[in-house]
């Protein structure tokens, strides 16, 4: 995988969260995940005390709120569907500005929502500090199985390749007069969305038969580790990187004592 391909996230940064070894920033991120979703839900508190800490986080790497914010937009439908759960979900009901609404519902809704959010925003905070050449990488050291690896590095090289790929058939169509925006032509947007994936298949197979002639065993070579990626954590590192895992475990064991 060249050095000059960066996925659409990364932000370029000399930040001391971007220094830091990809491995420990996804083991950071594996564990506040998992902090933030062993929350219960009928609490609010600690979903404030996390927000904190990803703003800390933010601050600590040089990402601006106006950069990060509009990238957050991913979680919209998701959003959507949790708004609708106070008037879906059945039980207890309450009067908010004249109109019932389940309470069983209104807390679901406060914990997809709540706990989608830190998700998200943790993610991005990962995806921003770390260069697509890390992440394969990274995940080797965490001793991740080679065919998954394998998988992470292609799909990240050639996403790239799909997206330009789809940009060309588009202006293929714009071109012959189509207008893809445009309802009553939803029918040709499908077939041009299968004949890509027909494409991409073929492309994979033929990527696939040129890896194996030229002796690919299923693993990433050592050498993908070389240039461009930072040296395998220190102690001092991990240590550092885990404080705001830590923190949200604390704020997660919290809750559920006083709870």
């Amino acid at each position: 995988m060249g050095g000059g391909h960066a996925h659409p996230i990364y932000r370029d940064g000399d930040s001391p969260v971007h220094r830091l070894p990809g491995e420990v920033k996804i083991v950071c991120l594996v564990v506040f995940v998992l902090a933030v979703v062993a929350t219960p839900r009928e609490l609010f508190w600690p979903f404030g005390l996390y927000a904190l800490i990803i703003l800390a986080a933010w601050r600590a790497s040089d990402i601006p709120l106006r950069w990060i914010l509009p990238r957050m937009l991913i979680e919209v439908p998701f959003v959507v569907l949790a708004l609708l759960l106070p008037f879906a979900e059945g039980g207890e009901r309450v009067s908010v500005a004249g109109v019932e609404l389940s309470v069983a519902g209104l807390y679901a809704a406060w914990g997809i929502v709540a706990k989608g959010t830190l998700g998200v925003a943790a993610s991005l905070t990962v995806a921003a500090t770390t260069t697509a050449r890390e992440l394969p990488v990274a995940l080797s050291r965490l001793r991740v199985p080679g065919v998954i690896v394998s998988v992470l590095t292609l799909m990240i090289r050639y996403i790239d390749v799909l997206t330009a790929e789809a940009r060309r058939m588009r202006m293929a169509r714009v071109s012959r007069g189509d207008s893809p925006r445009m309802l009553h032509q939803i029918g040709a947007t499908a077939k041009g969305v299968g004949a890509l994936f027909l494409r991409s298949y073929e492309r994979g197979e033929r990527v696939y038969l040129a890896m194996l002639s030229r002796g690919f065993d299923g693993r990433v070579p050592p050498m993908a580790a070389g240039t461009g990626c930072a040296a395998a954590a220190s102690p001092r590192q991990w240590v550092l990187a885990l404080l705001p895992a830590s923190a949200a475990v604390m704020v997660s064991v919290s809750a559920w004592v006083v709870r």
